[in-house]
């Protein structure tokens, strides 16, 4: 991964704020590209003096590129369609009871589902194809998924920022940066999977 986080993080410094709503875009789709090395960087850059992007332009373009990356996933699992997910889906890892499971998780969860997914690592990445084939109201999609990734994106800005000023020389070493971002997110990782587990909790004891 070191040639590809070279690059990312390059598209981050040339681009700007095209990069980082480009490769948050990606994050929001099935490409591999975790929002925790585009979006800290970014903020690291911005707190540099003189630097050519802002904390909250930075939370901006992220929010923007991952809302233009799971409408795309929306709109495309809402054009494939279960019939063809159901009879092709085991072959990209979407078995027929994946998918069951994912409209059940889409009914009983539906806005707060995709608002807390935003969250989850892997998760956000998909939570976009069960809504599609779920056929989720799309305000309603839309409103949780900015909500979620606006808020995701601050976390990460606001971390961004701290390491950025406390370590400057991490932009120079990708393996050093992604350690250090990993080890400053995972409590805020740990939170809200503890904040999923007790609405899901909820859900079920007053379920009737």
């Amino acid at each position: 991964m070191h040639a590809w986080l070279v690059i990312w993080l390059q598209w981050v410094e040339v681009l700007g704020y095209t990069g980082v709503a480009l490769l948050m875009a990606m994050e929001s789709s099935i490409l591999p590209v975790p929002s925790e090395v585009v979006v800290p960087p970014a903020a690291i850059l911005a707190a540099q003096p003189g630097g050519a992007m802002s904390f909250w332009g930075v939370v901006a373009a992220g929010t923007l590129g991952s809302y233009i990356g799971s409408c795309i996933m929306y709109a495309l699992a809402l054009w494939v369609g279960r019939p063809l997910i159901l009879r092709f889906g085991k072959w990209f890892f979407m078995p027929p009871c994946k998918v069951e499971r994912a409209d059940l998780f889409m009914q009983r969860f539906s806005a707060p589902g995709i608002f807390f997914s935003r969250f989850l690592p892997v998760v956000r990445h998909l939570i976009s194809i069960p809504a599609g084939l779920a056929r989720v109201n799309f305000l309603t999609f839309s409103i949780a998924t900015i909500a979620g990734s606006a808020m995701w994106c601050t976390v990460l800005a606001w971390f961004g920022d701290k390491i950025g000023r406390e370590h400057p020389e991490l932009m120079a070493s990708p393996e050093n940066l992604i350690h250090a971002v990993k080890d400053e997110t995972c409590l805020i990782v740990g939170g809200v999977l503890l904040l999923a587990a007790l609405y899901a909790l909820m859900r079920w004891l007053t379920r009737k």
